[in-house]
């Protein structure tokens, strides 16, 4: 095949002979995103995982860059969209069952969800993400974690594809993952398998109720956000200085909490999540984005690292694994 744009009809109609899922042209992002910020794209959803493979190796045939997309959470989308093919994983690779301790849950399943179902039937290591605005897929794919957890502490193994469409499974030992990465750089993660453990029904009742009451009142997802903005500053150096700390900390006592930049604030509630207070663009975020990474390192010295993911219109992130 020659290579098209994946605006051309003609892309979108020959995926259309490929799939089972659904293929949309011209379809906003921003509703797949928890910013509710993003421009059009040809957008696929994939109706079995089947689909993803063969869209990606349609993608590489026409010389089409690609871009996984679960809940939309952690991303932030360019206001003119992408010239991309759109994978969007949800209903369709969202499959959970298990045998005693090991599940295995299908990438497009929401991480609240499997965090819900895994400790209703007596089994801990998922029910920390119970308030995590994301799937299992891109929970996987980035290491997302929380409350002292994170998806590496439990993954057996991983069904990824690749950018060719050829799928394989991986052992935890293949997986190379460190701080909020999984080092599955150019693939999509299909499907997971991870071994919980059993624990007493009362206390994970007890601990989830715990996370989402602090999720609720300690974190303003009452607002369109992406979740954290930036990573907490590493290091042995720094973990030894006095004084605010973690990235919320240190835009607070740079005196950010509240601050805007056109429709995104600095949220009054948690200083390291940037709210869609109105209307916001993306240039609007990745305004404050800077803004608080030029205060912070002139008062503190310390260059924050985003966390949010930065897509598309700055180059990065294409023909990479789900968020």
């Amino acid at each position: 095949m020659d290579q098209l744009s994946a605006r051309d009809p003609a892309f979108a109609q020959a995926l259309r002979a490929k799939v089972r899922g659904e293929v949309r042209e011209n379809e906003g992002l921003a509703r797949y995103s928890t910013y509710r910020i993003g421009g059009p794209a040809t957008v696929l959803l994939p109706a079995v995982p089947e689909d993803v493979g063969r869209g990606l190796a349609l993608a590489h045939e026409a010389g089409v860059p690609w871009f996984a997309l679960g809940l939309g959470s952690n991303i932030l989308l360019p206001d003119g969209g992408l010239d991309a093919l759109v994978i969007r994983l949800g209903k369709g690779l969202d499959t959970l069952r298990n045998e005693a301790e090991r599940w295995t849950l299908g990438a497009g399943l929401p991480a609240p969800l499997a965090a819900r179902r895994t400790a209703a039937a007596g089994y801990a290591g998922l029910h920390i993400f119970v308030g995590v605005p994301g799937t299992v897929g891109g929970g996987v794919y980035m290491n997302a974690g929380c409350h002292g957890g994170d998806w590496s502490e439990v993954v057996e193994r991983v069904t990824v594809v690749d950018e060719t469409g050829v799928d394989r499974v991986l052992t935890r030992d293949e997986v190379p993952f460190t701080y909020r990465r999984s080092g599955l750089d150019r693939r999509i993660v299909l499907e997971a398998t991870v071994r919980l453990r059993a624990a007493e029904q009362t206390d994970l009742d007890e601990q989830i109720a715990e996370m989402f009451e602090w999720r609720q009142h300690g974190t303003p997802f009452n607002q369109p956000c992406c979740g954290s903005v930036f990573k907490n500053p590493a290091g042995p150096s720094w973990k030894q200085q006095d004084g605010p700390r973690t990235a919320g900390q240190l835009i607070e006592a740079a005196g950010l909490k509240g601050a805007r930049v056109g429709g995104a604030q600095v949220s009054p509630m948690h200083a390291n999540y940037f709210v869609n207070a109105d209307g916001a663009s993306a240039a609007d975020v990745r305004g404050l984005i800077e803004r608080a990474q030029r205060e912070v390192q002139a008062r503190f010295d310390v260059r924050l690292e985003p966390e949010v993911k930065l897509i598309g219109a700055w180059g990065e992130y294409l023909n990479d694994g789900e968020r």
